[in-house]
């Protein structure tokens, strides 16, 4: 039994690591990064397929760390789904790298690895390997010559340039 949970501890830390490429920002400022967020580019994944006008919202939690407020447009059913989860700093919070659960107990990585330091317009984000990736946007759409340099920028880290799709934001709320 001992065994088991052991195995079980190693597998939900590792859900909190990074793809050996990707360093989280330093310097990372959670109060100017709380608002929504628009989704221009993401690896897909099962939890987002089929989905457009993808936001994120972050808000600050009562009793620390932050709530995650994830919704987007299901063209198939014509309908919103939303979920809700909460995220906590992995390293302190000066550093981009926090752990995300939408499931209970549950926690997957979410690393800033890029940020507009500066006015907090854009953020490159992944999970716990190259097979998540999301470009953020405080507007629906953004400058295509930005957003190319962005993904060359985690194309360079590892992700696949061909996994990579463009997000509908058309009519975005």
């Amino acid at each position: 039994m001992k065994k088991i949970l052991l195995i079980a501890l190693m597998i939900l830390a590792g859900c909190a690591g990074k793809p050996e490429h990707v360093k989280p920002v330093e310097n990372f400022q959670a109060e100017k990064y709380l608002g929504t967020w628009y989704e221009i580019a993401r690896i897909d994944n099962r939890f987002e397929k089929g989905l457009s006008r993808v936001t994120a919202e972050y808000r600050k939690r009562e009793g620390g760390g932050i709530t995650v407020i994830n919704r987007g447009f299901e063209e198939e059913s014509g309908s919103w789904k939303e979920s809700t989860g909460k995220a906590f700093f992995v390293d302190g919070e000066d550093k981009g790298h926090l752990k995300v659960s939408f499931f209970g107990p549950f926690y997957g990585a979410y690393v800033v690895f890029a940020l507009d330091a500066k006015d907090y317009q854009y953020a490159l984000v992944s999970g716990p390997d190259t097979s998540y990736f999301w470009l953020l946007s405080r507007t629906p759409t953004m400058d295509a010559a930005l957003r190319n340099r962005l993904i060359d920028d985690a194309v360079s880290k590892g992700f696949r340039r061909e996994d990579i799709l463009l997000v509908d934001q058309t009519a975005a709320p």
